[in-house]
């Protein structure tokens, strides 16, 4: 696995190494040697399916409070999405920075999401799938978010949010920490 790490501190996008032959190709889509040998949760307790239906659903913005902070591994499985990461760790160095990324299921990459920071995506074709793991099991009472289109992130989405749930469209503006 090819591991690149963006501008958002601990956040990576991780890229198969395929072997290729007339069969098509294999690729190791997790090691738990090489995620520990760069400080990477590999604790995993449970895997999600998020199927969307129509292009324009819009998932997020999602994390964990201590003490159950969340580590994800995502892949988009099926059609593609923009995937965004905001930094909500006052400790951080990228604090209150987000990145973006698209990722598609024929690209087969992956984004490591750290503990504590807002997750979200947006489907940008009909019937998308994405598959994630998580290192923590769900939490209601230390659940949080960050509201999509908080001012105070400005987050340029690259199509019309045209579905999301009453939740995501109420999550409050985001109190800065430090």
């Amino acid at each position: 696995m090819i591991f690149t790490e963006t501008a958002l501190k601990g956040a990576f996008i991780i890229e198969p190494e395929q072997l290729s032959d007339e069969r098509g190709f294999f690729a190791r889509s997790w090691c738990q040697r090489e995620f520990e040998a760069r400080r990477l949760s590999t604790r995993m307790v449970q895997g999600n399916t998020s199927f969307n239906r129509m292009k324009g659903t819009l998932r997020g913005m999602h994390y964990q409070r201590a003490p159950h902070g969340e580590a994800k591994l995502v892949r988009c499985t099926r059609g593609s999405i923009y995937d965004v990461i905001i930094d909500v760790r006052p400790e951080s160095d990228t604090y209150m920075k987000w990145i973006s990324m698209v990722i598609s299921e024929e690209d087969h990459r992956m984004v490591y999401v750290p503990e504590h920071c807002a997750h979200g995506f947006l489907t940008l074709e009909n019937d998308t799938e994405i598959f994630y793991m998580v290192s923590e099991f769900y939490a209601p009472q230390a659940e949080g978010g960050v509201r999509w289109n908080d001012p105070l992130f400005k987050i340029t989405w690259p199509v019309e949010v045209s579905v999301i749930s009453d939740k995501d469209k109420a999550w409050p503006d985001f109190i800065v920490e430090k």
